[in-house]
């Protein structure tokens, strides 16, 4: 299976390469300023040069609170591109996976969130992926949409690296307290759109397979759990750590409205792709254990 893959930089793209082997896949990752989502001129050619069985789109803008003062581009890449992208897959005839969020619900329910669930996102950011999401799924048939959340991984910019980078030089820090989501590790994600990518081309036919998908850990955290425990897995290992501060979003202003609730639920994707997440909890450990040994802090 040869899978392009759209986003070089990111942590599912790195994700994906890092786990093509164990699958069997070869990925080919495309990214600025070869390919370049807020410019769609030319994205046809490099596909079609490129070749592939799957093109995952895991290329996004993803500055939640600069989108509010961007929100042209973020829905140029996050919407436009998207379709651009589907666009090009149904004219080549390979499947499509896009990846998508939690933002793109309010977080006012008090359950975890279903593919049906109404959405209505709260700022720039999920309304550009929201259009993304309908862009995709006029412009191709043969797609998977796979919402997630609260990615974390060994690479680029995420939560779990930020706790460890402040717990250097902090006793103390604050974290927000009441908003609560799916902690998702991305190599967990990555093994996940393998085999999504796989039911497709393996099942052509099967409409099931076709869709919106949540796709993340199934087990729940706010970001102040979620740093507690980053904390006592790392002192642990011998890594840095500190005490947390709980504090509630109104302490904590950003420019973009968060989801309080961005827990998602994955029984749709387990019945019909049966596909389960592991436990964030328990990938939290693995992904430490690597931070930690690379940072030479342990």
């Amino acid at each position: 299976m040869r899978i392009v893959v759209i986003g070089r930089e990111g942590q599912v793209a790195r994700a994906l390469a890092e786990r093509a082997a164990k699958h069997g896949a070869k990925a080919v990752l495309l990214g600025r300023p070869q390919l370049d989502l807020a410019d769609p001129s030319g994205i046809e050619d490099i596909l079609r040069d490129t070749g592939g069985d799957v093109i995952v789109n895991a290329a996004a803008y993803t500055a939640v609170d600069q989108a509010e003062t961007e929100p042209e581009l973020a829905e140029a890449i996050n919407g436009i591109g998207a379709g651009v992208i589907a666009g090009v897959a149904a004219a080549m005839r390979v499947p499509v996976i896009h990846i998508s969020t939690d933002y793109v619900f309010d977080g006012s329910l008090d359950r975890p969130y279903r593919e049906d669930d109404v959405v209505n996102p709260l700022g720039a950011y999920g309304a550009s992926k929201l259009l993304g999401e309908q862009a995709v799924t006029e412009a191709a048939e043969d797609h998977a949409i796979l919402r997630t959340a609260w990615i974390y991984s060994p690479f680029g910019k995420n939560f779990v690296k930020t706790m460890l980078r402040l717990a250097r030089d902090r006793d103390e820090i604050g974290v927000v307290a009441d908003q609560f989501g799916s902690p998702t590790s991305a190599l967990d994600l990555a093994d996940g759109i393998y085999a999504v990518a796989r039911n497709l081309l393996d099942k052509p036919q099967d409409r099931t397979l076709r869709g919106i998908f949540h796709m993340a850990a199934p087990d729940f955290a706010s970001w102040a759990e979620l740093a507690t425990e980053i904390f006592a897995v790392s002192a642990r290992l011998g890594g840095p750590s500190a005490k947390v501060r709980p504090l509630s979003t109104a302490e904590y202003p950003t420019s973009a409205k968060r989801p309080a609730n961005s827990r998602l639920d994955g029984t749709k994707l387990a019945t019909i792709h049966g596909i389960s997440l592991p436990s964030w909890r328990a990938s939290l450990v693995p992904c430490l254990e690597r931070l930690i040994r690379e940072s030479g802090a342990a």
